[in-house]
């Protein structure tokens, strides 16, 4: 299947992708991809929150070129966009992650490949020819973890992202009541959400089970994939601190950005333990539900260590729009996790693509109609004058 652009029937948006996702997983598949923590709030507000927003259009301006090139930990992408880290996407389609890497590169941007990978991060490493950023959630063993970030080095990723707000699972309830199992098995309970999706099924049974790769061999203990996969989630440690983080960025020995930071004071922590860079994120609303949107969270945080370290927002962008927004609010760039895993499920490797090309178009039309002659230009201004009046207020208290 492929996802064409800009022809009559093809994927115009991000949203059309997502529909085409929805028709081609099982329920329980595109529940586990869309879904959110027990009543989704804060996976709403995400994508509300940008609606909140408006732009202040200026006119006149030259505009005829809009370059949005930035560079983030060092490294320069074409566009300020990166694919952020998530696991068993072979559950998806059979590229997984594979896929995310491939359309990273032809687009000059970046993918962040999970330590819950179904494809290990040698494989993805060795697909492409430009370095990707590796993953990292603190597991409780801290054997695994060295073991993780020695291969992740040793195979030439040239960042970190560790994510820190996860010390448990979150209750994704739709997950539960639809029985999810990894991967997912046919059964009576979920048969026929299964048969009802041929192509899918095909794709699952005709290549290799979906299960953490990274960890194949690294538990002896752990009894087939879906023992691993409890495995994997009982290493979560609820008692990790900065001064294990500290220890993680030691045995990198690069570029660290810190995912899941939701305040000023743990930004600040985070570049005094060492990191290079925060995501602002509440992990889609993946973990913890009713917290703040990532978009309302972002403007502290840029006030505390903006002018110190790379601040990158992951939570909500459906729209080249609302990247402008937010590096109208002081982001270096966005992660976006759903978009790209609709994109998977709808046309694999060129329906990744697709997404960075309608996120890079948008970003482009949204510079021009705004007045901005790229994205080094934004700044809060750019934005409605009763909320940039309050985000000056917030950087001047």
């Amino acid at each position: 299947m492929t996802v064409p652009g800009g022809r009559r029937g093809g994927a115009v948006t991000i949203a059309d992708l997502r529909a085409a996702a929805r028709r081609r997983l099982p329920r329980m598949v595109f529940d586990f991809v869309d879904g959110g923590a027990e009543d989704e709030l804060t996976r709403d507000d995400n994508e509300a929150a940008f609606r909140r927003l408006t732009f202040r259009p200026r006119v006149l301006v030259d505009v005829s070129e809009r370059p949005q090139a930035v560079t983030v930990l060092g490294r320069e992408l074409a566009t300020p966009v990166v694919l952020g880290p998530t696991g068993l996407m072979r559950m998806v389609r059979h590229e997984g992650e594979l896929a995310a890497a491939a359309a990273a590169e032809r687009f000059g941007t970046v993918s962040v490949q999970s330590s819950g990978s179904s494809v290990s991060l040698e494989d993805v490493a060795a697909s492409v020819t430009s370095p990707q950023w590796f993953q990292l959630y603190p597991w409780g063993d801290r054997r695994t973890v060295e073991n993780l970030i020695g291969r992740a080095r040793d195979s030439g990723y040239e960042a970190m992202v560790v994510t820190v707000d996860v010390p448990v699972v979150g209750a994704r309830e739709k997950d539960l009541r639809n029985g999810l199992t990894v991967p997912p098995e046919v059964s009576p309970r979920t048969g026929w959400d299964l048969v009802r999706h041929p192509a899918w099924l095909a794709g699952l049974l005709s290549h290799p089970r979906p299960t953490y790769a990274n960890f194949v061999g690294l538990m002896p203990d752990a009894r087939g994939t879906s023992g691993l996969a409890a495995h994997t989630n009982g290493l979560l440690n609820p008692a990790t601190t900065w001064r294990d983080l500290e220890w993680m960025i030691r045995r990198f020995d690069g570029p660290v950005l810190l995912k899941g930071v939701m305040t000023a004071d743990d930004a600040r922590l985070a570049v005094e333990a060492g990191c290079q860079g925060v995501a602002v994120s509440n992990h889609g609303g993946r973990q913890a539900d009713s917290v703040p949107a990532a978009l309302d969270a972002l403007p502290e945080v840029v006030a505390e260590v903006g002018h110190l370290a790379d601040v990158l927002l992951d939570g909500g962008v459906r729209r080249g729009g609302d990247v402008v927004k937010a590096l109208a609010l002081g982001a270096k760039a966005c992660l976006v996790g759903r978009p790209w895993v609709y994109g998977l499920a709808a046309g694999g490797t060129p329906g990744v693509e697709r997404v960075l090309e309608i996120l890079r178009d948008e970003i482009d039309r949204t510079l021009a109609l705004i007045g901005r002659p790229g994205v080094a230009s934004l700044d809060e201004t750019a934005l409605s004058r009763d909320f940039a009046s309050g985000v000056v207020s917030l950087l001047t208290t």
